[in-house]
């Protein structure tokens, strides 16, 4: 088993703060054993390279058993390995040789539900209404005379309602189970004592086992308003491809009871110094967004307005201010993210080709360049764009059936990486991918990149590297700077002043000598869509 106590390098404030994430989505990463799926130790054949790449933790995408209806979102056991990621010895060699490299290692957990196959769950079925094995999840009778209508009128995130009814044992049709997500993921009760006691099992057996923190996925849905009412249903556009409509007021969502949750959880946590718990939080309003990060809740929360905003200089300006201003109150540490396994890749986000690579090399820069703690999403770093004309039989992510073939999915932003050769599958397997992999992705390899200074991957290397060890870089604040219309500029505690030009020219640069900059400047100018770091 990995040593819990790894020895890293002490620090004045808790590591986590200003940390470099890259998240892995295991089965896009690389695979090792010739099944075409990712798993954990193709990942750590790579850790060489993530080390190259200067990152200080590793967040992981679900790997515990599961039978995949949802990437490994649906749990069928939290505290072991799925053997299609290579089981528990897979993840202890992982974590020592991450350790031995300086990379912490955090993992997703999953509360808000389990899988239809969990143990728990399988019970559940077996059992009668009323029953104590139904009561740790939401089992209700339907409405209407023969119980046929469901509880309530909720729908489900991947489509369709967000009930299904069972078949009792003696055959007849029975109660309703709730599922937020599909229905592979019944939502466990969590007003049911059995379900915190266990989950804080799992967060145990992990962190004993090395684990560094944690992921909370869904960490704002655990908790359900009383006598669940029905809600007022959210409109929606033709071409939302959103999952997850964004209203404050959602009774599915962000319900008081949740923070005591996350209390109890903390005190688990804090058995553990070193250790973090970072929330999936979509809660737009700031004072709400804070009391998730209050000090005795989580010690991180994902704030995703920057993975939402178009490249607009006033736009960015009010992400980054509203972003700051939801964690002051409480003194957390903001968080950066400009794409994830569910958001579409930032390539294509900002117009695709060539104009979508030089503004997401811009966007890197920015990011990198605030204080708090940056996550990059693997294939950030190479400039991969959205692959969105896999075929319609290549499809797998749930949402693809559930909205009747309406809605394609996230499968687009989950194509393995590219790691070396001039066709598919390019390193990242021996076999097929599960995903299929576009062949002009030959131009675009770890290999050919590491050989070109100008690659996004060199971009990221040297801003990743003068971020850990330039002093501009310091202090929790910063300062917005004057700039031409089109462009912003702000000034860290530090020094480092960071200028972007999100206009179709070139601008004169303030005073200042270029430490770097995302294009190449030429008397001075910075180029259209570019950003420079100046000190």
């Amino acid at each position: 088993m990995p040593s819990a106590a790894p020895d890293f390098v002490p620090a004045t404030a808790p590591w986590w703060r200003s940390a470099v994430f890259y998240q892995v989505y295991p089965r896009s990463f690389a695979d090792s054993d010739v099944d075409g799926v990712g798993d954990l130790r193709g990942l750590r054949d790579k850790l060489g390279y993530l080390e190259l790449l200067g990152v200080d933790a590793l967040w992981i995408c679900p790997v515990m058993r599961s039978p995949m209806a949802d990437g490994g979102y649906d749990v069928a056991d939290p505290r072991d390995i799925d053997p299609l990621f290579g089981g528990l010895r897979a993840l202890d060699e992982l974590i020592d040789e991450a350790h031995h490299r300086q990379m912490r290692v955090t993992m997703d957990l999953v509360p808000n539900h389990t899988s239809d196959q969990h143990p728990w769950f399988t019970a559940a079925l077996a059992a009668a209404p009323g029953s104590p094995e139904r009561a740790r999840y939401w089992f209700r009778d339907g409405r209407g005379p023969d119980g046929s209508v469901p509880p309530n009128n909720w729908p489900s995130i991947f489509g369709g309602p967000a009930w299904t009814r069972v078949t009792e044992a003696d055959g007849r049709p029975g109660q309703w189970y709730l599922h937020i997500f599909a229905p592979e993921q019944p939502d466990l009760n969590w007003e049911n004592p059995e379900v915190a006691a266990d989950f804080e099992q799992t967060i145990r057996f992990w962190l004993m086992r090395g684990v560094d923190g944690f992921r909370i996925d869904v960490a704002h849905g655990m908790a359900k308003p009383a006598g669940l009412p029905d809600m007022e249903l959210p409109q929606r556009t033709p071409d939302d491809t959103h999952l997850v409509v964004h209203d404050d007021n959602d009774p599915r969502f962000n319900n008081p009871g949740v923070h005591e949750i996350h209390r109890r959880l903390r005190k688990v946590m804090d058995e553990f110094p070193n250790a973090v718990s970072i929330g999936e939080v979509w809660v737009d309003d700031n004072t709400r967004f804070g009391d998730y990060v209050r000090p005795d809740e989580l010690h991180l929360a994902f704030n995703f307005r920057l993975a939402e905003t178009p490249f607009h200089p006033d736009r960015i300006r009010d992400a980054v201010d509203n972003s700051l201003h939801a964690v002051a109150a409480v003194g957390a540490s903001p968080t950066w993210t400009l794409s994830n396994h569910d958001v579409e890749r930032e390539v294509t986000r900002y117009g695709g080709g060539a104009i979508g690579q030089a503004r997401a090399r811009a966007m890197i820069m920015v990011e990198l360049a605030l204080p708090g703690s940056v996550f990059i999403y693997n294939g950030a770093e190479l400039g991969l764009p959205n692959v969105d004309d896999l075929p319609d039989e290549a499809l797998q992510d749930p949402t693809w059936e559930r909205s009747g073939h309406t809605q394609r999915g996230r499968d687009g932003c989950r194509v393995p990486l590219p790691w070396e050769g001039e066709q598919p599958p390019f390193g990242f397997t021996a076999g097929t991918p599960w995903l299929p992999m576009p062949p002009q992705w030959s131009a675009v390899t770890v290999e050919k990149q590491l050989e070109r200074l100008d690659s996004m991957l060199s971009l990221y290397r040297m801003a990743i590297e003068l971020r850990g060890v330039r002093p501009e870089f310091g202090g929790p604040g910063l300062e917005w700077y004057g700039s031409p219309p089109g462009c912003l500029a702000f000034r860290r505690d530090g020094g480092l002043l960071c200028v972007l030009n999100a206009t179709d020219a070139a601008i004169t640069l303030p005073a200042g000598d270029v430490l770097l900059s995302s294009a190449p400047i030429s008397a001075g100018k910075l180029p259209a869509n570019s950003t420079a770091w100046l000190i």
